[in-house]
């Protein structure tokens, strides 16, 4: 069970994330959360400051208020994929977009500035992520995830660019904890052509070749897409199952 303060914390969060309240909107004094959870006014107050850490708070001497959530701090991101059981599909593709981005940058600038020995480490964890999928496919996907970020990690810590891997790995730990659930519903859908695409991305690292490694890198992230797509899809599907059949 989390400290009196975070149960308060998290409770305002959500309401607040759920749109409960709106920007501006005044927040319950800590004299009322206090009587609402039981607790001293203490708690209510470390709850205040968790919030306006977050950025999603603005607490004044006249009160606390709801804050824009585009002033939110970067691990809002977090919180609003733990809004529901299966993630926002939604913001699930939004956060992919900007790690392919930023990996795509990474691994651009890799292929500039990284030593044969270095580039060669990142062909092997492309190698062994051809070999994942093709796994998966048959019934292992948890290979194939972890392969995956394995990937992406030895681009980034190659690519030389730190604010590039302090944003990706950010974005990446806060969906990784999570999309992690997703595994047995991860599955790509045509695993041959997916290794193909690695194959391509791995000659492309080996030649340094820039243009074959942006195709290689968009079909990717594409086929990364669809995957975590139809991942969501069928998640969601299993979780409505009980449901209706209560309803019966």
């Amino acid at each position: 069970m989390p400290p009196r303060h975070q149960a308060i914390a998290n409770r305002l969060t959500h309401d607040i994330l759920s749109g409960r309240y709106q920007a501006g909107d005044r927040l319950p004094s800590e004299r009322e959360l206090a009587s609402r959870f039981e607790v001293n006014r203490g708690a209510a107050r470390e709850a205040f400051k968790a919030l306006e850490q977050l950025g999603i708070v603005d607490v004044q001497p006249g009160g606390a208020r709801v804050a824009s959530v585009e002033q939110a701090s970067f691990d809002v991101i977090g919180k609003l994929l733990e809004m529901h059981e299966v993630p926002d599909p939604g913001l699930v593709i939004q956060v992919l977009q900007v790690i392919n981005a930023l990996f795509k940058l990474a691994a651009e600038t890799a292929i500039e500035h990284a030593t044969d020995e270095e580039l060669a480490n990142i062909v092997a964890r492309a190698e062994r992520l051809r070999q994942a999928v093709l796994d998966a496919h048959r019934g292992d996907a948890e290979e194939d995830v972890v392969a995956r970020f394995e990937l992406m990690r030895a681009v980034m810590e190659v690519s030389g660019n730190l604010a590039t891997r302090i944003v990706a790995r950010g974005l990446l730990v806060q969906l990784a904890s999570r999309i992690g659930g997703l595994v047995a519903w991860y599955r790509t859908q045509d695993a041959q052509a997916y290794a193909t695409l690695i194959d391509g991305l791995a000659q492309a690292l080996r030649t340094r070749n820039r243009h074959a490694l942006r195709d290689c890198m968009d079909s990717l992230a594409q086929a990364n897409r669809e995957t975590i797509q139809r991942a969501l899809a069928l998640a969601a599907s299993a979780a409505n199952r009980p449901l209706e059949a209560a309803a019966k």
